[in-house]
């Protein structure tokens, strides 16, 4: 089980979009990494977390923080394909580092939602300089809050 204070395990995706080379945690150390799951069919995702993720993104320098959105499809799965991804990402203007989790073998849960033991879309997890979890949180975190923590971990 991953909580708080756990360096963060690293990423086990099956593709990527927006980036010409798949991120390594290992190698965003010196970075706060923001990660936020999503799923396309989460309204909460598509209001909230992903404008979050979009804004973060064009905020901070990149060589401080890394936003990487993880697209965990633990239902709907014949219609949330990679495809359909990357037609969504398009349409929505996502400009960052997109993950594609990996399916699981023994169940609906893709594994680094597994592996970072998210409950459910939208979730956020904060990464900090040296690669361990300092934050996570199911559904709506405010920008203020979230603008707080990235500050705190950036000082």
């Amino acid at each position: 089980m991953i909580s708080r204070g756990i360096k963060a395990p690293e990423l086990t995706v099956v593709s990527w979009l927006n980036t010409n080379e798949p991120l390594l945690l290992e190698e965003l150390r010196g970075q706060v990494v923001v990660l936020h799951a999503f799923q396309m069919l989460c309204p909460g995702c598509v209001t909230h977390g992903l404008p979050q993720a979009a804004a973060i993104h064009e905020m901070y320098r990149s060589d401080e923080v890394q936003v990487i959105g993880l697209h965990s499809v633990f239902e709907h799965h014949h219609v949330m394909t990679p495809d359909a991804l990357k037609v969504f990402a398009s349409e929505y203007r996502l400009q960052f580092p997109i993950a594609i989790d990996l399916p699981s073998e023994t169940g609906p849960i893709p594994v680094m939602m597994q592996k970072l033991n998210l409950q459910g879309t939208p979730s956020l997890v904060l990464i900090d300089r040296d690669g361990t979890i300092r934050f996570t949180q199911l559904g709506r975190v405010s920008d203020m809050q979230v603008g707080n923590m990235i500050g705190r971990l950036l000082a």
